[in-house]
C-alpha cells in the first residue's frame, strides 16, 4: 500500500516463473509468449542504453 498518493502503484505481475501452464489455452500460451518476447526486447533496449552510458563514462575517464 502506498503511503502517499503520489507514489507509483505497482502493476501486478502478469507472469510468474514456474507458473502452472496446464490450464492455459493455446491462444493464451501464444499471447504469453508474445508478451514475454516484447518484455525481452524492452530489457535488451534498456541494457543497451546502460551499456552505452557506461562506455561513454569509461571513455571520459580514460583520457
Amino acid at each position: 500500500m502506498a503511503l502517499f498518493d503520489d507514489e507509483p502503484k505497482k502493476k501486478p505481475t502478469a507472469y510468474v516463473v514456474g507458473q502452472d501452464l496446464s490450464l492455459m489455452s493455446v491462444a493464451e500460451l501464444r499471447q504469453r509468449i508474445d508478451e514475454l518476447k516484447a518484455e525481452i526486447g524492452r530489457l535488451e533496449a534498456e541494457l543497451k542504453s546502460k551499456d552505452a552510458t557506461k562506455n561513454a563514462a569509461e571513455a571520459l575517464f580514460r583520457r
